[in-house]
């Protein structure tokens, strides 16, 4: 078991101190300074989400109603919009992949999709089977355990997925990216836990899912242009996302360069 922090522990920890005190404080404005463009990035990213999902709120229909509140000029007579089970539109397919063709690369389990909606990340390990669920770059995948985790991600390469991850394949290609942010979306997410079962790991309900109502506008140019803005504004978060991470890496290296490491303090 790691060690606890106690206050025994805390006074055998060696602090640092340079000689000069005007050396400590130039170091302690430097990462003063470098925490508050830090924070003020963290701003700006978590502003952009909630944009994000203020807009998703008007973009589509609101509970109930079959129009959505906020609709781009070209549009706004274009009529009602229609409700479609999403197994009609982009059913979930079980294809299956040898594990001998896959990589911690392409691998993707609960684990490594990120939550709240942030991609994936490289897998620490692959399981110990045969073969896989196969998806395809288009396909939308979404991390069945514990739903409200909000681990979906739209796949833009091919690999292997693990049992508790569910592969929806849109039926047309062109309104693959549409299909992604219909299931990127609280809405989504709400809908999965309501008929999920189990309590501390909840799993969503396959057949409930399948029938869930995904709005489409009665044009396809609407559709198109409804998931042309969302990827857009998904692109700037990612890149200021991207940003915050970059200023964290600097601040780590930087701590490490500016302070010495316990063996020459020691030493």
């Amino acid at each position: 078991a790691p060690p606890k922090l106690t206050l025994d522990n805390l006074r055998l920890i060696w602090v640092p101190l340079p000689p000069k005190r005007d050396e400590q404080q130039k170091i302690a404005h430097c990462l003063s300074s470098l925490d508050e463009v830090i924070g003020l990035q963290a701003k700006k990213v978590q502003a952009l989400k909630q944009h994000k999902k203020g807009l998703m709120q008007q973009l589509f229909p609101a509970e109930g109603e079959t129009t959505p509140r906020l609709r781009f000029p070209e549009f706004r007579e274009a009529g009602a919009w229609e409700f479609i089970p999403l197994e009609a539109i982009a059913p979930l397919v079980n294809d299956r992949v040898q594990l001998k063709d896959i990589s911690n690369v392409n691998y993707v389990s609960t684990e490594n999709i990120l939550q709240d909606f942030g991609g994936v990340a490289v897998a620490n390990k692959l399981p110990t089977v045969n073969s896989v669920s196969s998806f395809q770059a288009g396909d939308v995948l979404l991390a069945n355990i514990r739903p409200y985790l909000k681990k979906v991600w739209a796949a833009n390469f091919s690999g292997g997925a693990s049992n508790d991850v569910l592969v929806f394949r849109p039926r047309n290609s062109q309104g693959g990216q549409y299909v992604a942010h219909i299931l990127k979306n609280n809405r989504f997410i709400n809908y999965v836990m309501a008929g999920a079962k189990g309590v501390k790991m909840p799993r969503g309900d396959i057949n409930s899912i399948k029938e869930y109502p995904v709005p489409i506008p009665p044009e396809t140019t609407e559709q198109q242009k409804i998931a042309h803005c969302l990827s857009f504004l998904d692109e700037v978060i990612g890149l200021e996302a991207h940003k915050l991470d970059a200023l964290k890496t600097h601040k780590k290296g930087l701590m490490q360069q500016l302070f010495p490491s316990l063996d020459e303090v020691q030493g």
